[in-house]
């Protein structure tokens, strides 16, 4: 995963030295810093990851271990059965071969399938840290804002106390849109 000196200069690589807080903030807030990981992995994808993944999904299904159960036992019965003319007699050495040829093929491939699966799972992650960060940077802000304004009606009200005055007693601004409006 990128470092936060990385994923900030790449947040706010666009900000010019003269632009103001609220001009960043401005930028930050429009910028787009998700991504659909699921996307951008799909595109990048080769013949030979899609059959690791499907061999992958198969092999930890109960459908395979019910078929392979149901492989085995017809094997053993089989050979069982056959008794003097089996072509794998009772120790089922050949079993045993097939069996450690599976494991040896199919455990590489489910190997693939699950680092592909943690390179996601990583690309995902980075995601997530970058909307959570854009969105920190952007709460403080609010916050910021919020007590600046909870302080200035303070003041107004402090004021109003020690001039013995009451909302109603301060006259309401002139709204310059209507001046506008009846011209």
């Amino acid at each position: 995963m990128k470092n936060n000196k990385e994923l900030i200069s790449e947040i706010i690589k666009d900000i010019k030295h003269d632009m103001t807080d609220e001009e960043i903030l401005a930028l930050l807030a429009g910028s787009k810093i998700s991504v659909n990981p699921a996307k951008e992995s799909n595109k990048k994808v080769s013949f030979g990851q899609r059959a690791a993944d499907a061999i992958a999904k198969f092999a930890g299904s109960w459908a395979f271990i019910g078929s392979f159960v149901g492989v085995l036992l017809l094997w053993m019965i089989l050979n069982i059965c056959l008794a003097t003319n089996a072509f794998d007699p009772y120790p089922f050495i050949l079993l045993n071969l097939v069996l450690s040829c599976v494991a040896a093929i199919q455990v590489p491939l489910i190997m693939m399938s699950q680092n592909r699966q943690e390179e996601k799972d990583r690309q995902r992650a980075e995601n997530d840290y970058k909307v959570n960060l854009k969105t920190e940077i952007l709460i403080e802000d609010l916050y910021k804002k919020v007590n600046r304004i909870l302080a200035r009606q303070e003041m107004i009200q402090k004021y109003l106390e020690e001039n013995h005055l009451s909302l109603t007693d301060v006259p309401k601004p002139k709204n310059p849109k209507k001046k506008n409006e009846n011209k």
